[in-house]
């Protein structure tokens, strides 16, 4: 502490440095003072001689004492109530017009940190002050003042207009990337898309300049990126690379910011900063005791942690519960839910917590517990008709589309009779004011109440967004904005009731398709499984052409509908091409789990670049994945492994040449053992009348597995004159009442069973909605990579359509009867 004080003494005499030579006591007096007591004394006793730069180094010295004490410590409250304090604040507004810049703007500053009210006249004439020199305002003053704004919840006024202007003007002028970070975050809110460019082109110049040691700088750049809902990856990856030299000195507090703001930025996955976390936060347990630190520790580390790490988290978290605060046990709940945690006696500490300060949440918050505690699904009936009750109100009186969207959504999943009359008037009046986002939740959530009772004025309402999205749809002429609200569309009614209208206008918005915005509209289609042949080509034409100004990360989301979709056309064989040039050089770059995914849909299209085939199936690679696997959510981790034994199978399969090993045997058998598959009543239907066809159920069998671990409906055997032959053993599963399959333990051996010479193997799929694209009877890519693999496992494959089968020509036993002797004996012919 000592050293730290006469640092301190030194920091201010610096600051005065250019005083006269002739000593002045008080300041003398003021540079001595170690605490703020003494400082109030100083001021006290020299009332009468207090100058501008007395005023000016006393305040800062107040505020220094207090930023270098933990939050907890601080004694602003006492500060402002100090009569001394209100003796230095007068006599900064009388001497207001004798301060230069810098003081000016850091007296403002020192003010606000001391709880000094933005409506106060002396706050008013220091802002008042430095509008009036505002042009003429050093960088590094007008960054401060900006921030001093911000504090004031001016970040949207005419003055700070102003200053975005002049940041506009003088760009290139500034060198320095605190003042440019620090303005970035300011003046987010009002910058255009041409001058966000232009910020983000400058802030990656200054990165390479950047003391790599400070984070505050490489925090602010981050949440300007947050606050422009733009992932800009290539300053993003800088960013990140000082963050992660930096890693081992951050504290709790920090990482939780940096991980929220990865997490909005979609850049949360980061395989490389996910470690460093979980490593950083590991070491950090022990001395986290404080239940804020700790909160915020659990909120990022349980969800990655193994089950060890984890189960001693929920063992502090339970001795700690009753001391948590409102926001700390909304967190703890949403953590909770997200780890699926099933420790009752934690959930209901928290919900104890949570009930007792119901009062002082908002209603998103609400929202959000309702939402927590019914995915966690606790048990308590009479808290979520309180909760309920509480949501209610707050949506009658809700004039927020996002706040009327989320609190409907919640709603929906309570169990009610029926819907208050307030509810119902409230969404007639807001939802011609929702976005498109906001409309998919409430009619999802009318869909639901309609589903429960059939009210006319459900019916009625429902028909609302209904009309309003078609004419937001029809009215839109901007694509990065529609795009915007399109981005987390989910749900059926999107799909079955906008779905044409969207596809056509985006159609109508094709020449706004660039290299900046083509990777959120190809997530879009791709979730839509909706084929579009002119946008496929749009967006064809418009990659290959800016190839080089899309980043090698987002090749793989330009790659998937191509792929998932199986569109084929000139066009689409030259962008694969391109997009593996460029992402190739850049391999070692990509996050695992993403490499993986890019790798498996690069193999449905029959691609398989070797080199990015020999860096997955090496061993530092696999490890690496492993590693990054275990910090990743379940959901991803589960689809990233069956996707990598789907790569591994496609390799072996169709690139021999590369010696790749088989090595998923063991994982296909777990996941046979651990599933439960069924078969549906139209697989039922298709299994007796191939035995009909065929000569019995001894000349069929259903669900049988291949090697590689496919699974195919129904298999027979044919011999050289195409007449079917019996199976001499029984099929190695049963089909329960239930449509449940069951395989037997004898299941390895008589899938290698030996047939006849010259007998064929005939593998029957039958292909539901899932295997053709939305709009057409275009066949997507899995279906027709599976029909490949299983020719080279040796079979004939034959393929049922399910708009075949349902069809109205085959509406009888007889036809469809005819249709599968066509599809075994007559099309199979060579």
């Amino acid at each position: 502490m000592m050293f730290r004080l006469q640092g301190a003494r030194a920091c201010f005499r610096r600051l005065f440095h250019k005083v006269p030579v002739t000593r002045d006591q008080v300041l003398d007096q003021l540079q001595s003072c170690s605490a703020e007591d003494q400082v109030f004394d100083v001021v006290g006793k020299n009332k009468a001689k207090l100058n501008v730069d007395h005023v000016s180094l006393a305040v800062k010295m107040l505020w220094y004492f207090q930023k270098n004490k933990p939050d907890l410590l601080r004694t602003v409250h006492l500060i402002e109530k100090h009569p001394q304090f209100l003796t230095l604040r007068v006599l900064a507004e009388n001497k207001i017009a004798l301060m230069d810049d810098f003081m000016l703007v850091d007296l403002l500053y020192s003010f606000l940190r001391l709880n000094v009210a933005p409506h106060d006249s002396l706050v008013q004439h220091l802002v008042s002050e430095a509008w009036l020199r505002l042009d003429k305002l050093p960088l590094p003053c007008l960054s401060k003042f900006a921030n001093c704004l911000l504090n004031q919840q001016l970040q949207q006024s005419t003055l700070m207009g102003h200053i975005t202007n002049i940041v506009d003007q003088k760009l290139s002028s500034i060198d320095n990337a605190r003042v440019l970070s620090t303005l970035l975050v300011c003046v987010s809110p009002l910058v255009s898309p041409h001058l966000r460019d232009a910020l983000i082109s400058r802030a990656d110049h200054l990165m390479d300049k950047m003391n790599p040691s400070d984070y505050n700088n490489v925090r602010r750049v981050v949440q300007f990126l947050r606050n422009m809902k733009y992932s800009y990856r290539p300053l993003l990856e800088k960013c990140n690379q000082i963050l992660l030299r930096n890693i081992p000195t951050l504290d709790v507090d920090n990482i939780s910011i940096f991980m929220g703001l990865y997490q909005s930025l979609q850049f949360g996955n980061n395989c490389d900063f996910r470690l460093a976390v979980k490593q950083r936060l590991t070491e950090l347990i022990d001395s986290s005791t404080d239940r804020d630190s700790f909160t915020k520790l659990f909120a990022v580390l349980a969800p990655m942690a193994s089950p060890e790490i984890r189960d001693g988290l929920e063992s502090t978290a339970l001795l700690l519960a009753d001391q948590f605060s409102a926001q700390q046990a909304l967190a703890m709940a949403e953590t909770l839910e997200e780890i699926q945690s099933k420790n009752l006696n934690l959930i209901s500490k928290i919900v104890s917590v949570i009930q007792r300060n119901l009062h002082v949440y908002k209603p998103m918050e609400v929202g959000k517990i309702t939402q927590a505690l019914y995915l966690l699904h606790y048990q308590n009936p009479e808290l979520f008709t309180k909760l309920r009750n509480i949501l209610v109100r707050a949506l009658e009186r809700s004039m927020f589309p996002y706040e009327v969207a989320m609190l409907t959504r919640v709603l929906s999943v309570l169990p009610s009779p029926r819907m208050e009359e307030g509810v119902i008037s409230r969404l007639d009046a807001m939802v011609s004011q929702c976005n498109l986002n906001e409309l998919s939740s409430i009619s999802s959530a009318l869909a639901k109440w309609v589903g429960r009772d059939t009210n006319k004025r459900y019916l009625r309402l429902l028909q609302r967004p209904n009309r309003c999205g078609r004419e937001r749809l029809q009215t839109a002429d901007r694509l990065d904005l529609l795009l915007e609200e399109m981005r987390y569309i989910s749900g059926e009614w999107f799909e079955e009731m906008l779905l044409e209208e969207t596809m056509a206008t985006l159609q109508r918005m094709m020449d706004q398709i660039n290299w900046s915005n083509v990777q959120f509209l190809l997530f879009y289609i791709t979730r839509t499984n909706y084929l579009c042949a002119p946008l496929m080509e749009r967006i064809a034409d418009v990659a290959i052409r800016d190839i080089d100004k899309i980043h090698h990360y987002a090749t793989y989301a330009t790659l998937l509908p191509f792929s998932a979709f199986n569109y084929e056309s000139e066009k689409a064989d030259e962008l694969y091409d391109v997009c593996i040039q460029r992402f190739t050089p850049h391999i070692g770059s990509f996050d695992p789990h993403v490499l993986v995914m890019l790798a498996y849909y690069l193999a449905v299209a029959d691609c398989f670049p070797e080199q990015l085939v020999k860096e997955i199936f090496s061993i530092d690679f696999l490890g690496k994945l492993d590693a990054q696997l275990e910090t990743l959510p379940y959901a991803l981790t589960m689809r990233t492994r069956f996707h990598l034994m789907e790569l591994n199978r496609a390799v072996c399969l169709e690139c021999p040449e590369f010696q790749v090993p088989w090595f998923h045997e063991r994982y296909c058998q777990q996941l046979q053992n651990k599933g439960n598959r069924s078969i549906s009543p139209v697989q039922k239907q298709i299994h007796k009348m191939l035995a009909e066809v065929l000569g019995g159920f001894n000349f069929v069998r259903a669900a049988e597995v291949t090697p590689y671990f496919y699974t195919i409906d129904f298999e027979c055997l044919l011999d050289k004159q195409l007449q079917p032959l019996p199976y001499s053993k029984q099929s190695t599963l049963q089909i329960s009442d239930e449509g449940n399959i069951h395989w037997s333990s004898s299941l390895l051996e008589n899938i290698r069973n030996d047939f006849p010479p010259g007998a064929q193997r005939i593998a029957i799929n039958f292909l539901d909605f899932k295997s053709f694209c939305k709009n057409s009877h275009h066949i997507r890519g899995e279906a027709l990579m599976r029909k490949r693999h299983l020719e080279i496992l040796g079979y004939r494959v034959v393929q049922i359509p399910h708009f075949e089968w349902n069809s109205m020509e085959l509406s009888t036993l007889d036809a469809w009867k005819e249709y599968l002797k066509k599809k075994i004996f007559t099309e199979l012919l060579p």
